[in-house]
């Protein structure tokens, strides 16, 4: 089932993307570029939401795949198993919630 994510689940997202960047203990040049990986997902979303279409879950994997790639580039593979297991945990409580 396709949902819309509400304004309230998007300020959730972004608080537990911020939370998950501290975590990670990013350099400066990092953050920036965690930055960047976020707004273009975020612009990428966004323009689902503007032309008022819900993207697929299909649509939302290839977003997250494209999301990952970015953030291949400049984590560290230890920094990368981290942030996999961050977003799992908190991919599984968003859906108990849901």
């Amino acid at each position: 089932m396709e949902q819309s994510i509400t304004p309230e689940t998007e300020e959730k997202i972004r608080t537990e993307l911020k939370r998950i960047v501290t975590e990670l203990n990013l350099s400066d040049a990092q953050k920036d570029q965690a930055r960047e990986a976020i707004a273009l997902a975020s612009l990428n979303y966004q323009h689902y939401k503007k032309s008022g279409q819900v993207p697929t879950e299909k649509e939302v994997a290839a977003m997250r795949v494209v999301f990952r790639e970015r953030l291949v580039k400049f984590l560290t593979p230890e920094q990368l198993k981290k942030w996999d297991a961050e977003v799992a945990k908190a991919r599984t409580m968003w859906w108990e919630t849901h």
